[in-house]
């Protein structure tokens, strides 16, 4: 369940970076962190705390709410469809 939320966090906030017209480089910037810090969040890899992602939010230019949306995944094809 934990890995399934990261996922969805991870996603959410790919999915808005690039929205927003950001690298990574440049979120990681706003945020002060490194680089591989938001990718590793991007890929759910990172277990952020909730403050990192209220950062994150305001970063992005987001409502909080946004990073924890469903259905906003894209859902990956299984072979032969």
């Amino acid at each position: 369940m934990a890995e399934d939320v990261r996922h969805l966090v991870g996603g959410n906030v790919r999915r808005l970076r690039i929205a927003a017209g950001l690298s990574q480089a440049e979120l990681a910037n706003r945020l002060g962190v490194d680089r591989s810090y938001v990718s590793g969040l991007e890929l759910g890899t990172r277990n952020a705390t909730i403050v990192t992602l209220w950062h994150v939010s305001q970063a992005l230019g987001v409502s909080f709410q946004e990073i924890f949306a469903e259905g906003t995944r894209r859902t990956r094809r299984s072979k032969g469809s």
